[in-house]
């Protein structure tokens, strides 16, 4: 027999080379949680300002918007304070933020600036783990961030329901719906034409201005509702409201939102994961 057919015979591998083969099976295995450990540990330099930087805005806006305008609108929002009003669409939009940083040009730095994403895969690492793994992180950043956040519209007095802590929930599927979306994008551009700002200024920015953000979807021009009934920014609001206040709305208006943002997402990191593995193994 030779040495070619006795390494071809499962049965026949010696102990040492068995342990080997396990060994590097591993990465492989657990690819995942590595690639998610890799980026929380880079993390560690600019982790500060990472969490400024994802609640910065909403919290200036809650402060801006929700304690300084809501003094000029005593009457609320419907049975609520405007300030619970605009909470819980400031804490989607908080997780969004995250999310599009994680996802823009991060994505297209492992790429091409600093082609990371083709070392990883030169090991037994396969491109859908390493979008598993990203998206691992991208989670707890989210989670960390809206939690935060949560626990301060808490001391504003914006939460009264007993199930507000579901908007965190609601809050981390927004974000990573968004972030899947945006994250399938970028995973194509091979050229840095400026399309991550034209993707901020039309993309980003009417989600955050025209998804019932700062009032109700309702009093847009009719022509401009569209835009908030496909929003996920929109649909991650209205939960947060529910959650928050009990916002008055149909039950199967309620299942409609986690669907589309399940959905969403499911597709989303699909695509992503399909368009990594196949730019990493051309």
């Amino acid at each position: 027999m030779t040495a070619l057919d006795h390494t071809s015979r499962p049965d026949d591998v010696r102990p040492d080379a068995a342990r080997a083969l396990a060994a590097g099976a591993a990465p492989r295995r657990w690819g995942s949680w590595y690639i998610a450990e890799h980026r929380i540990r880079a993390m560690k330099g600019y982790a500060g300002d990472a969490i400024f930087q994802s609640l910065g805005n909403p919290l200036i806006y809650l402060f801006a918007l929700g304690v300084g305008l809501a003094s000029l609108v005593p009457q609320g929002v419907g049975d609520v304070t405007y300030l619970q009003f605009v909470a819980p669409a400031l804490m989607a939009t908080a997780a969004m933020t995250v999310t599009s940083n994680e996802t823009s040009y991060p994505v297209m730095m492992g790429f091409k600036w600093n082609p990371i994403f083709f070392g990883m895969n030169a090991s037994p690492i396969t491109g859908g783990q390493i979008v598993n793994g990203m998206m691992i992180h991208i989670a707890l950043r989210v989670v960390v961030t809206v939690s935060i956040y949560f626990g301060v519209i808490v001391l504003f007095g914006a939460v009264p329901s007993s199930w507000g802590w579901l908007a965190i929930c609601a809050a981390t599927l927004t974000g990573m719906a968004i972030g899947v979306v945006i994250a399938t994008y970028t995973s194509t551009i091979t050229e840095d034409r400026g399309q991550m700002a034209m993707l901020q200024r039309f993309g980003i920015t009417p989600l955050f201005l025209f998804s019932g953000t700062f009032f109700p979807l309702e009093q847009l021009p009719i022509f401009l509702q569209p835009i908030g009934w496909v929003s996920p920014l929109w649909h991650g609001t209205e939960l947060g409201r529910v959650a928050t206040y009990g916002l008055d709305e149909p039950i199967w208006l309620t299942v409609t939102h986690v669907g589309y943002l399940a959905t969403l997402f499911v597709v989303g990191l699909w695509a992503t994961r399909k368009h990594f593995t196949r730019r990493l193994n051309k």
